[in-house]
């Protein structure tokens, strides 16, 4: 593998991270699988572990800003984390089974996973584009006061939280999805929020991760020293960039892809 080409590519990754928001993860695991053939439980693995520094250094610093709604991170949290660890410890089982190929099973999760999470984003996208005025159902907030509002987080937490420990998509994407439409969060509060869940959803999962054996620090060290500059230039770039058009062309991309790892043979 060319010792450089990995990093920049991250760098590109980052980049795109920062100016869209769309989660690396849904873009460096195919990266890995596709462009450099590592075998998916291995580039899952080192994924999770690589997109944890990022997620905490943002979480951190958001934290910092109190720009994070503490009380919604402690509760997708505890749903989260352990549907993280449930999602590794399937994982686990199924590395186990000498009856099943892992690999062959992560490809297909990570393909539907990745393009789900596309077709949502690309759907609101195109409303929003398309018929602005457009009123979106709006379903009823999850009340953190209430035995049903925590008992309804923690459930939602630990749903997403196992299609994250399984195929490292979605640690953002999904959760970002369900602060707007279950907690009403304003722009900084939502980014705070979403960065603080994940790196402690991240966080626990990269344990998980460590003791399956399939991180591969060849891969997360460039990885790290690629994305995270790269997250700092595309947050400069932020301001300058038309976003629906880079969403746009993005979640095209990341259809393509995970269609193809999908249906892979």
């Amino acid at each position: 593998m060319n010792e450089l080409l990995l990093p920049l590519l991250s760098f590109g990754v980052g980049i795109v991270v920062g100016l869209t928001g769309i989660g690396g993860a849904s873009l460096i695991t195919p990266m890995l699988i596709v462009v450099f053939q590592v075998p998916p439980s291995v580039a899952v693995s080192s994924d999770v572990v690589a997109a944890t520094l990022m997620k905490v250094v943002g979480g951190i610093k958001h934290w910092r800003q109190q720009t994070v709604d503490r009380q919604v991170v402690q509760w997708l949290a505890m749903g989260s984390v352990p549907g993280a660890l449930c999602g590794v410890g399937i994982l686990h089982q199924i590395q186990q089974t000498a009856t099943l190929n892992l690999d062959s099973i992560l490809l297909r999760f990570i393909g539907l996973a990745i393009l789900l999470v596309t077709l949502l984003a690309l759907l609101q996208l195109g409303l929003l584009t398309l018929v602005p005025d457009f009123q979106f159902p709006q379903p009823p907030m999850l009340d953190l006061a209430t035995l049903p509002g925590r008992t309804g987080t923690i459930a939602i937490g630990a749903g997403l939280g196992c299609i994250v420990g399984m195929t490292s998509v979605s640690s953002g994407s999904l959760f970002a999805l369900v602060l707007i439409t279950f907690f009403r969060l304003n722009a900084q509060r939502l980014v705070g929020t979403d960065l603080a869940q994940a790196a402690i959803l991240l966080g626990f999962t990269s344990l998980g991760h460590l003791g399956l054996g399939t991180v591969d620090w060849h891969l997360v060290l460039p990885i790290w020293f690629g994305s995270v500059p790269g997250v700092l230039v595309g947050a400069k770039l932020c301001q300058l960039a038309p976003q629906r058009l880079l969403r746009f062309i993005v979640y095209l991309l990341l259809v393509t892809v995970s269609w193809k790892l999908a249906y892979s043979v």
